[in-house]
């Protein structure tokens, strides 16, 4: 016999329990995410959270129950957040709390309006197709809205890797998100119903979604997705990670040592075809480089290198990208495009800066200044789209890139983040893109982890968080357009909004059924 709470709980039970409830799994959830990757966490939080909706007598108590069951999710997911305050204490620290708080909260309002929309434009067991749909549209929102925020998103809890990053090259991290909920919410169903009672009020909303599931499940099975030979190039890379702990890394007594380090692993034999360092890897402004760019392509004995370095241009400072050629001239730049707010920008900035509030990372004022877009790159190893640090979240930006490259590339600071969740979740979503793109990643870290990432998403060679070294990677071969890299996001868009509206129009006909039988 499967285990249900009982059908009706005394009202001040009710009031206490299942609020806290709903907060709890929330957190539980968030035990999908890396580092702690329990597998079991996602469907079990999302069925019992779909239990307590239609236990919701109003919309304002289904409201609820999805903003504490998402204030519980990123409060616990998004912890590592609380880092970057921690790199100047004296005058960040006491922030710390109340952005978490205050993040996890604003994002929680996105599932609480979900969960409202759905009690309140659907009736009965099509509430449950409903909440499948608005979930998903709530996703979107959480992504592209206000700059988009897709951390933490439902395709990045985990799910059995070989699952998830199969999926993804023809459905992108929003149809994994909307299998998902099509998988497991329609599983109450079956909790609170015998056999007996299964009729079609309920069978419809419950086996649309999960033959959905199971026809997309099995088609993929059926084909050899990810081949145990893959297809390697010619081209070596290095990638270099010299660890400089975020509170060292700017120190005028120490800065340098983390060049001389980088250079050093440079200059190591036998010679790679190209060469790369982390974001913001020089700490000195591009305009007065010249001869430390020359002195760091002397060491690296006329290997091409790629570096993070600030710049600024027309008054306008700019976290960039640069390729070194053999002689230290630089041959291609590139300006970071998608900006972390309150971290290298803030909204009217110079107005916040007169007020004593900067980003953390900014420079003056407003900050640093956007580029205008993604580029594909020329360099030895081929054509390639750089990503500085966050741009590697939002798989959208990728895939509005015209010009289709050979690899990506991601140089981070994953320093702000910590030693704990922070690098390890963004770890996950490089392989992500790689994955969807079906494209090699090279993703190059200051403190890890650094990595060599086949286009199915797998780790190759990897440098531990937290460790300064470098490894040689042989760079894999792109594979074939994916479906996903064509299409984007809106076939998946188009479903859910389908979804919600089929349980709109059921309640539509519900209410006309009504009118006919009692006038």
């Amino acid at each position: 016999m499967m285990f249900s709470l009982p059908r009706q709980l005394p009202n001040q039970l009710t009031a206490g329990v299942i609020p806290a409830l709903s907060f709890g799994l929330g957190a539980l959830m968030a035990h999908g995410l890396a580092p702690f990757n329990w597998i079991w966490a996602a469907p079990v939080s999302l069925i019992v959270i779909a239990d307590l909706f239609l236990r919701a007598t109003t919309t304002k108590q289904a409201a609820l129950y999805g903003w504490l069951f998402g204030f519980g999710y990123f409060a616990n997911g998004l912890q590592w957040i609380l880092e970057p305050f921690q790199v100047d204490a004296q005058a960040h620290a006491w922030m710390a709390p109340f952005a978490l708080l205050f993040l996890a909260a604003g994002l929680a309002l996105f599932w609480g309006a979900a969960f409202a929309l759905s009690h309140r434009l659907a009736n009965g067991h099509w509430r449950i197709l409903a909440l499948i749909g608005w979930w998903g549209l709530a996703e979107f929102a959480r992504a592209y809205l206000l700059t988009g925020f897709p951390w933490a998103g439902l395709a990045q809890l985990h799910m059995g890797t070989d699952y998830r990053f199969a999926l993804l090259p023809f459905i992108g991290p929003h149809g994994v998100a909307t299998l998902l909920l099509g998988a497991t919410l329609p599983c109450v169903l079956f909790w609170r119903s015998s056999a007996r009672a299964l009729h079609v009020e309920r069978a419809i909303p419950m086996l649309a979604p999960v033959c959905l599931a199971g026809a997309v499940g099995f088609a993929l099975l059926q084909q050899e997705i990810r081949p145990d030979q893959l297809e390697m190039t010619d081209k070596t890379v290095r990638l270099v990670q010299p660890n400089a702990p975020q509170d060292q890394k700017w120190d005028p007594d120490l800065r340098w040592t983390f060049v001389q380090r980088q250079v050093d692993y440079s200059a190591q034999t036998p010679r790679p075809d190209l060469i790369v360092w982390p974001e913001t890897a020089v700490p000195q402004w591009l305009n007065y480089a010249e001869d430390t760019l020359r002195m760091i392509s002397s060491g690296a004995r006329g290997v091409p290198i790629m570096l993070g370095i600030q710049r600024e241009a027309s008054g306008l400072y700019h976290n960039s990208a640069i390729l070194l050629d053999r002689d230290g001239a630089v041959m291609q730049t590139y300006d970071k495009a998608h900006l972390v707010p309150f971290g290298e920008y803030v909204p009217f900035g110079d107005v916040m800066a007169k007020l004593g509030i900067h980003g953390l990372a900014s420079q003056d004022g407003a900050g640093y200044a956007a580029g205008p877009s993604l580029q594909v790159i020329d360099t030895p190893v081929g054509k390639m789209l750089p990503l500085i640090c966050y741009e590697a979240v939002f798989p959208q930006d990728i895939y509005q890139v015209t010009e289709r490259p050979e690899m990506l590339t991601q140089i981070t600071n994953d320093a702000w983040f910590g030693v704990k969740a922070g690098p390890q979740q963004h770890l996950v979503q490089a392989q992500m893109r790689a994955a969807e793109q079906g494209l090699p990643m090279i993703r190059v870290a200051n403190t890890g982890i650094s990595a060599m990432i086949d286009p199915y998403g797998r780790l190759r060679e990897t440098i531990p968080l937290g460790e300064a070294g470098y490894i040689d990677a042989q760079l894999p071969a792109p594979l074939s357009v994916t479906l996903y890299s064509k299409t984007g996001d809106w076939p998946i868009f188009a479903l859910v909004v389908l979804l919600v509206v089929a349980a709109g129009f059921s309640k539509a006909l519900q209410q006309r059924h009504s009118r006919l039988i009692f006038p």
